[in-house]
């Protein structure tokens, strides 16, 4: 059995020909649908970067238990489980939060693994005191810190596309084939940090997309509310970048399908092409994620699959699906039994015969809304004023913020040693304060009706379908082992 995840961060559903975008050029999308099962109702579960890895690896929602972090000591890890039981596993990737001290513990789970570096603010050229040209204005008017100035000095190592982080990342996983395409009893997952911002792109891609826009260089949308100060013309700018770095994605994807027809991969290799969540890009007046409340652009997400032992080709389904889903998926395929903890179901029985795998699911950011969806509806729960008590429940006491390192100080001056929760293997954790202000957290809670309003402009106001909606809820977040100060929080005790 072999097996490849292509993944992306940030790749918007509504930004991909199959399904139904008409103006980026993303053909080798177009080619997948017809060779595999497209999911068309498949969304998100714990925001956002190393959150939804953690789901990736354990089966498990993140949110409610703690924000950003690394995996923990008793999270059973897909590809540990995997490689434990004889199948190599290989990560190829560029996302530069695995080597941070905030997601440390995820590549080291894996049999091999490879790091190529440049992407974002990553620590990577040695340029001192570079800043680039105006780099602190380069955020839609915003300010930021020597952050941005990093950015722009990887960008000097990086003259064309072929030298970017994302065409270096596929090239090795295209290499990984061409070794071991005829040996069996491998998992090749290849991640890229494209299309996330900062939607960096030279050549001819941004060619392809002109606009209107004559302002400064500006090519990272910050994560705010879209304000006066943004022209309809620098709205239309940002989308123009973002599709210009989607080309170059589809481009690496047909690489991927190419060495799949090259190979004769198509009769033993699962091929799943996902990503972690999407992003605002203007829509309901918004830039990026986890500010503002999760709205379909971000929680609802492209998902392909194609599974060789059914062998269905131009198929889509409606059927419920989340992040969660994938790795029971893999440990399924191999022919490896699910862990006691996991809350992801296989999605075997849709891509056989399309038979319903979840009533609904969760998902959300730690601190912030609580959302759950049943595919027909999304509610999203905010909390009371307060929005306390809050607890982050961990061994591994680090975070993402500007360090992206350790808790500060003065938060785990308040841990107390915890009972185990059911999922810790009889371990207690550490249980400590959570301070950071979750501005998401201040919008008010939303009903929506996705038949009548898939595009979720107007909130429902229909009190039996939220008592429905709270009800489920409350059932996953129970099944989650969920904390009792989550439904206090919540207003749901």
């Amino acid at each position: 059995m072999k097996a490849i995840m292509v993944m992306y961060d940030s790749l918007n559903r509504h930004m991909l020909r199959p399904y139904g975008c008409t103006w980026t050029r993303t053909p080798n999308f177009e080619r997948l649908a017809e060779r595999c099962v497209t999911f068309d109702n498949c969304w998100v579960g714990s925001m956002p970067c190393m959150p939804a890895r953690r789901e990736l690896h354990t089966g498990r929602y993140n949110f409610l238990h703690r924000s950003w972090g690394p995996l923990e000591p008793f999270d059973d890890s897909m590809p540990q489980l995997l490689k434990d039981a004889g199948v190599h596993t290989h990560l190829i990737s560029d996302h530069y939060h695995y080597w941070e001290d905030g997601g440390c513990t995820y590549h080291q789970r894996y049999t091999t693994w490879e790091c190529v570096r440049g992407q974002e603010g990553d620590n990577w050229q040695p340029l001192v005191g570079f800043s680039g040209p105006d780099s602190t204005r380069n955020v839609c008017g915003e300010a930021r810190d020597n952050w941005v100035g990093q950015d722009f000095a990887n960008r000097t190592a990086m003259p064309t596309p072929e030298l970017q982080p994302q065409s270096r990342t596929f090239r090795s996983g295209l290499e990984f084939l061409r070794r071991n395409h005829d040996r069996d009893n491998w998992f090749l997952q290849i991640e890229t940090f494209d299309p996330h911002e900062p939607f960096f792109i030279r050549g001819e891609y941004k060619s392809h997309f002109p606009d209107g826009y004559r302002g400064p260089l500006c090519d990272w949308p910050d994560y705010r509310p879209v304000n006066d100060t943004d022209s309809p013309e620098l709205i239309d700018h940002l989308r123009k970048q973002y599709a210009a770095v989607l080309e170059l994605c589809d481009e690496n994807l047909g690489r991927v399908l190419d060495a799949m027809d090259e190979y004769g991969l198509w009769d033993d290799t699962m091929l799943i092409v996902n990503t972690d969540h999407g992003f605002l890009l203007g829509e309901h007046g918004q830039w990026a994620k986890c500010h503002c409340p999760f709205y379909g652009e971000v929680a609802h997400t492209p998902l392909f699959i194609w599974d060789p032992r059914f062998a269905r080709r131009a198929v889509r389904t409606h059927r419920l699906v989340q992040t969660v889903d994938l790795p029971a998926t893999l440990l399924e395929y191999f022919g490896q039994p699910l862990p006691p903890d996991m809350e992801g179901r296989p999605v075997r029985p849709i891509l056989e015969r399309d038979e319903a795998i979840r009533e609904g699911g969760l998902f959300g950011i730690f601190g912030g809304q609580v959302c759950c969806t049943d595919g027909e509806w999304v509610y999203m729960r905010s909390p009371l004023a307060a929005n306390a008590p809050r607890y982050e429940y961990t061994l591994m006491p680090t975070r993402h913020g500007g360090r992206r390192a350790f808790m500060d100080n003065d938060v785990l001056r308040t841990m107390q040693l915890h009972a185990p929760l059911p999922f810790t293997k009889g371990l207690p954790v550490l249980r400590v304060e959570s301070r950071t202000r979750v501005s998401q957290a201040a919008y008010p809670t939303m009903l929506f009706c996705l038949a009548d309003d898939p595009a979720q402009h107007v909130p429902v106001q229909d009190e039996a379908q939220e008592r429905r909606m709270i009800a489920l809820m409350k059932r996953l977040m129970a099944q989650n082992a969920c904390p009792e100060e989550q439904y206090a929080r919540l207003g749901l005790a």
